[in-house]
């Protein structure tokens, strides 16, 4: 047994080890791992390169719309706060709301998914048409509705988005359970009376995690453009907080003379979004056995 468990482990470290070197060979994902490695690094340290309170929130008129120059790389914008601090700031805030997001529809909808694609029968027809229900409505038309029921918040926000995106992983974790639930080793599992929950938690969604995780890192990519669509509706984040989306909404009105106001968090959004893009679909490839 003690031989049989060692050999099971070395199997998937090497499968592990297959996937890094898949990974690996993709240009497009390493580019994607690199700018999002980037970004985290910004975000981490954030607060060590520009105080937030002097550099972010304070007014400073009489440096406002200053173009880009050697003490302000990508300018100020009406108030006169350094654009640069607040991008940099508005990583840390962007990339928390997507991450939190993400987290939370991944648990609810996981669950769901999972429930149903393992029980099916009734269980799986009423969770999947009330999916299907909620999937009718576009995702940020059903946020928008959810945030001006709850108020405009950081934390509203991310709810809102957590539960708009619940749907989408319910699909993917229900017909990934569905192609491992009645393998043998979940057989064998069933038939030593080993708990449902157990089945679930232990055996079947281990062996699930390959379009879970690429779902994740797309997701990650949706949850980031709807914050900044929202914030820029004023449906997001509220002001003076420096989120992306925010950031291209005031710099609207300035677009005429001082274009970098919209050029800049554009493209950080544009960026951040494929990057986790590219890394999606190099995990993809690198977790699709049918491509080795």
């Amino acid at each position: 047994m003690k031989e049989q468990d060692t050999a099971l482990e070395f199997q998937k470290n090497s499968q592990v080890k297959e996937t890094f070197r898949r990974l690996a060979r993709n240009r497009g994902a390493m580019i994607g791992i690199v700018i999002l490695s980037i970004l985290l690094l910004l975000a981490l340290s954030a607060d060590l390169l520009f105080d937030y309170e002097t550099m972010v929130e304070a007014n400073n008129v009489s440096q406002r719309l200053l173009p880009p120059c050697w003490e302000h790389p990508f300018g100020t914008d009406q108030f006169g706060r350094d654009m640069l601090a607040r991008v940099v700031h508005g990583s840390r805030l962007s990339l928390t709301v997507a991450a939190c997001s993400v987290t939370l529809s991944l648990l609810a909808g996981g669950l769901l998914g999972a429930v149903s694609g393992y029980f099916g029968g009734v269980v799986d027809n009423v969770i999947m048409r009330f999916m299907d229900v909620v999937m009718a409505i576009p995702m940020t038309m059903f946020a928008i509705v959810i945030v001006a029921a709850l108020g405009t918040s950081t934390v509203n926000l991310i709810i809102a988005l957590g539960i708009a995106s619940v749907p989408l992983f319910a699909r993917v974790v229900r017909s990934a359970v569905l192609t491992v639930r009645d393998v043998e080793y979940i057989e064998a599992a069933r038939a030593i009376g080993a708990k449902h929950s157990t089945i679930i938690l232990r055996h079947i969604l281990p062996n699930c995690m390959a379009p879970i995780i690429v779902q994740v890192t797309l997701r990650m990519a949706s949850a980031i453009y709807n914050t900044a669509a929202l914030s820029f509706l004023g449906m997001g984040v509220s002001v003076p907080s420096p989120e992306w989306g925010a950031l291209l909404s005031n710099g609207r009105n300035f677009i005429s003379q001082s274009g970098y106001l919209c050029v800049i968090p554009g493209l950080a959004i544009m960026l951040t979004v494929l990057s986790l893009n590219m890394l999606g679909d190099g995990l993809r490839d690198a977790l699709d056995p049918r491509l080795k």
